[in-house]
């Protein structure tokens, strides 16, 4: 059984097919510092062969090997890169079948280097790409040198974020501290505290366990929220806070 693999270097780009091993050199992925290759991921065809080009014009000191998935990746009798590169064009990154397919990559080769190219610039997915372990989430709205830096910096060690998507990072952590003191203005520590295990849909024995509290004092907690907020019982204290507090 074969697979066929796109290979482009600096000099040449060529197509050849290389048997499927029995087993996986998994402990060899990204050892080797003199090892200069890229692996990009992307289902597309046309897609990734036209980045690899584009990437390399645009002075990426790589040689490229093309990928339509991460299993056909897997399946190569070569792991020996210096990272990945996982196009997904306009597919949303937060995709359920795609963030397991991501964990598992990452947590197979946690030594290798993962870096997202996306279209969709949303900064929910910023911040989730790197919580499961990502290098570098690139927007493709950045021109391809500077993609070129991001890339090279990632494999270095290095985390990369586009100044538009940092700039929304920033917009973020503002609004969340303005709801922080907002809330913080209304609500004493406990009353929050009992809020939040409220919002996880704690019950009150519970909420007193958790606390450190009696029952009757949490009791005392909620009745005091739900004046303040004007609300008839715990399920609209919920709405409530969730509508006051929304971006």
């Amino acid at each position: 059984m074969s697979i066929e693999i796109s290979t482009y270097s600096r000099e040449h780009s060529y197509s050849r097919l290389v048997p499927i091993p029995n087993s996986r050199l998994t402990d060899v992925v990204g050892t080797d510092p003199s090892l200069r290759k890229l692996a990009i991921i992307d289902d597309r065809a046309l897609d990734r062969e036209c980045l690899a080009q584009s990437l390399i014009t645009h002075g990426l000191d790589m040689d490229v090997e093309l990928f339509p998935s991460f299993e056909s990746w897997r399946q190569t009798s070569d792991f020996l890169h210096s990272g990945l590169l996982i196009n997904i064009g306009k597919n949303d990154f937060l995709d359920n079948a795609f963030m397991h397919d991501l964990k598992k990559l990452i947590s197979e080769f946690p030594n290798l280097p993962v870096v997202i190219l996306a279209e969709n610039p949303d900064i929910r997915q910023v911040v989730r790409a790197f919580e499961v372990g990502v290098q570098g989430y690139i927007s493709s709205a950045v021109g391809l040198t500077v993609c070129v830096g991001a890339i090279s910096l990632a494999l270095a060690g290095g985390a990369f974020i586009s100044a538009e998507d940092l700039n929304d990072l920033r917009q973020l952590l503002l609004v969340a501290e303005k709801k922080e003191r907002q809330r913080a203005s209304l609500f004493t520590q406990r009353e929050a505290d009992v809020i939040d295990a409220l919002t996880q849909g704690k019950p009150n024995k519970i909420i007193a366990y958790e606390l450190n509290l009696r029952e009757s004092t949490v009791k005392v907690h909620i009745r005091n929220i739900m004046k303040k907020l004007n609300a008839r019982n715990r399920t609209e204290v919920i709405f409530k806070m969730s509508d006051l507090f929304k971006q």
